[in-house]
């Protein structure tokens, strides 16, 4: 039979960050969709949709 959970590892458990921490300032990244316009040969505009990883040491590359 499996252990029961009480509330105490509930509490912890939901306590926890998730994520990857920075090994430069040691914060959690937090995912995010970066999504720029890149203006093409034709003269219309298309959509770069990238994933990245935002912390406290990188935020102002992505953040105008």
């Amino acid at each position: 039979m499996a252990k029961k959970t009480d509330f105490a590892e509930k509490a912890k458990k939901a306590l926890m960050e998730r994520g990857v921490k920075c090994p430069k300032c040691g914060t959690i990244k937090t995912p995010i969709l970066y999504v720029r316009s890149i203006k093409s040969e034709s003269g219309s505009y298309k959509f770069s949709r990238q994933r990245v990883q935002i912390c406290k040491c990188n935020e102002k590359e992505y953040y105008i």
